[in-house]
């Protein structure tokens, strides 16, 4: 859109029996929306069961229409959120600005639509909302039912909570979007029923799409309504836990995943100051070690080693750290095995959260034992995610096993540990365990550093004394490879070649005695 051209509005009116309202919704569509907007009405009868197509068509093709109205008719009913999901696929498809939400059904003012429009036209918010909430109690003036006013603001205070936002009400049906930020979100994989609305402010909130508010008045007349109150209630409460607990990474739902990169964390972040793989790993290497760190990502781990240890770090990864995070650097990827580069001499080598992504990590270790890498008196630190943690099991106890952005079911994990099954892995590819910790799970990471987040540490480690297999998050091991057959039969061979110059050197002084 250039700047002599007016934006493109598609006024999508969606429309479920409807025929006693819907020529006065057309008609109550401001005209003066013309002087600044080519506006074009789309009405989309979701299998009414009366005269609302007819009604609709005859209004589309009146001499005095002001402006194009395209109806279609759904043949089987998509339901309200099914519904919208046909109207803004309709606007992407076809390149429109905006689309607004209007309801057949009378009850939000058409003649609101030049307000509501006029921050996208500004470019000030990416979806702008009618709020009833917003005129004190105007809601309940204009007919809105005390029950359903209460149960207004218990939920959107609950959801505001959850998502950490600040509106005044979820739950209107007016709605004005940018068609660019619905191209952002997975919108398609919403629920069908009422509370897709919930969903798409959700969606475009982690999409950081800026949303506003502006009052409208409240209209309750004689429309029916066909919203079972307790099972909504249960619905958008649903949809905004799972989304809070895709944030902490307890969860995932391909429809909350709509972030933009930019705004996305990296799940490979150094966890100090608490409990974690990062501190023990920090605390178990001496002052001035040599350190290979295998997966070391941005080379946030080599980076403190450096400057608080002095440590002289190698780093292998598939892309190069950050400028001055290691002394060397070697481009690898790990699938392929150890590579061959690595050479002797290393006091600690780090496998810190990497195993588990690992295709066959039972031979990456086996392999690591044999290579240079860990000749004595080396030492492997090694921590993975503990899928036995309480946090899955409860997910499995719920029939859930999602995998998400981070966490112990990171998308990236190919393969799961226990306690026991690491101990496996480690003793059957030829190392001795020296230690095993249980790490508690990273609450600081996930909601901050505050007072919240370290009682829940303190009784997170609690209890990983009573049960570490329960309730650790994470687990933690120091290993020391057992000699190698080869190297054992080497140092057999050069023993006895020792021994059998000692026996060589005393047989003559024997005999001269």
């Amino acid at each position: 859109m250039t700047n002599s051209q007016k934006p493109h509005v598609l006024v999508f009116i969606v429309a479920y029996n409807a025929e006693k309202t819907i020529t006065s919704v057309i008609g109550r569509i401001p005209r003066e929306l013309s002087s600044l907007y080519d506006i074009e009405v789309l009405i989309i009868d979701d299998a009414s069961a009366d005269d609302t197509f007819a009604h609709s068509h005859i209004a589309s093709k009146a001499a005095d229409a002001a402006f194009p109205i395209q109806v279609l008719f759904n043949p089987v009913n998509q339901k309200y959120g099914g519904n919208q999901k046909l109207g803004y696929h309709y606007a992407i498809e076809r390149n429109y600005d905006f689309v607004a939400l209007v309801h057949g059904d009378g009850q939000y003012a058409p003649e609101c639509l030049p307000a509501l429009l006029e921050p996208l036209r500004n470019g000030t918010a990416g979806a702008v909302l009618g709020s009833r909430m917003l005129t004190g109690m105007g809601a309940l003036r204009g007919g809105m039912p005390i029950y359903k006013f209460v149960g207004n603001k218990i939920l959107t205070w609950v959801e505001n909570k959850l998502l950490h936002s600040n509106l005044s009400e979820f739950h209107s049906g007016y709605r004005v979007y940018s068609v660019k930020a619905l191209r952002t979100i997975p919108f398609e994989r919403n629920s069908n029923d009422f509370h897709f609305d919930t969903e798409i402010l959700i969606q475009l909130m982690i999409a950081g799409v800026t949303i506003r508010e502006l009052p409208i008045p409240t209209y309750y007349g004689d429309e029916i309504c066909r919203v079972n109150g307790l099972r909504y209630a249960a619905n958008v409460v649903a949809a905004a836990v799972k989304a809070r607990l895709q944030e902490l990474s307890l969860f995932y739902d391909r429809r909350f995943d709509c972030a933009p990169a930019e705004m996305q964390s990296s799940p490979y972040t150094v966890k100090l100051g608490y409990t974690s793989p990062h501190t023990l790993a920090l605390e178990a290497i001496p002052e001035g070690a040599r350190v290979l760190d295998l997966g070391c990502a941005g080379g946030y781990m080599g980076s403190v080693l450096r400057t608080q240890k002095h440590c002289f770090v190698v780093g292998v990864d598939l892309a190069r750290p950050g400028l001055g995070c290691v002394d060397e650097f070697v481009p690898h990827d790990l699938n392929a095995g150890v590579p061959e580069v690595v050479k002797a001499g290393f006091d600690q080598v780090l496998l810190l959260d990497v195993v588990e992504h690992l295709n066959r990590p039972e031979q990456f270790l086996e392999d690591l034992r044999q290579s240079q890498a860990l000749g004595p008196p080396a030492e492997l630190l090694i921590s993975t995610g503990n899928v036995g943690c309480f946090i899955t099991r409860a997910m499995l106890l719920f029939g859930q096993f999602n995998y998400g952005k981070r966490g112990i079911l990171d998308v990236t994990h190919t393969r799961l540990f226990t306690f026991g099954s690491l101990k496996h892995a480690l003793r059957q590819a030829g190392f001795e365990i020296l230690e095993t910790r249980g790490v508690p799970a990273p609450f600081p990471l996930a909601i901050g550093d505050n007072m919240v987040s370290r009682v829940l540490l303190l009784i997170n480690k609690f209890l990983i004394h009573i049960s570490r297999g329960l309730f650790a998050y994470q687990i933690f091991m120091r290993a020391r490879p057992e000699p190698t057959l080869e190297s054992l039969l080497k140092l057999a061979k050069e023993e006895s070649e020792v021994r059998a110059s000692s026996l060589a050197e005393r047989g003559p002084r024997q005999a001269k005695q």
